[in-house]
């Protein structure tokens, strides 16, 4: 896994858990890597992987079963989807928006370019 600079390692572990909950890549009631192997995975401190296990155990996303591991949570996907609309929203769109507006781009032309994207990635996903 290749980390960005900008965000908190933790984080970026955090949000490629989700990312799998999100593709549905880990189903409720799915175990996940215990922290000792996704240190290994990620060549991170396990440290690190216990900080964003519990980041997302403290938003319900995933528990721990004592002496077993940690699994994804029941209603996971919804939690999940919601965290990242928010963040998405609070974080994202504020600087999409101000590009928007610097380049004069219309929510016509804004729409264009995302159907572009939706098909283009549909005819990837198709080669596979």
């Amino acid at each position: 896994m290749e980390f960005n600079g900008n965000r908190s390692i933790y984080l970026q572990l955090s949000d490629s858990v989700c990312e799998k909950i999100l593709r549905r890549a880990l189903r409720e009631g799915d175990k996940i890597p215990s922290v000792r192997e996704m240190a290994v995975e990620t060549e991170v401190n396990p440290n690190t992987v216990m900080r964003s296990y519990s980041y997302l155990q403290d938003r319900g996303i995933i528990h721990n079963q004592r002496g077993i591991g940690y699994f994804v949570s029941e209603g996971a996907h919804e939690r999940t989807r919601e965290m990242k609309t928010e963040e998405f929203v609070q974080n994202e769109l504020p600087r999409v928006f101000h590009t928007m507006d610097l380049i004069a781009m219309s929510l016509e032309e804004f729409t264009q370019q995302y159907l572009e994207y939706v098909r283009e990635r549909k005819n990837h996903e198709g080669d596979k």
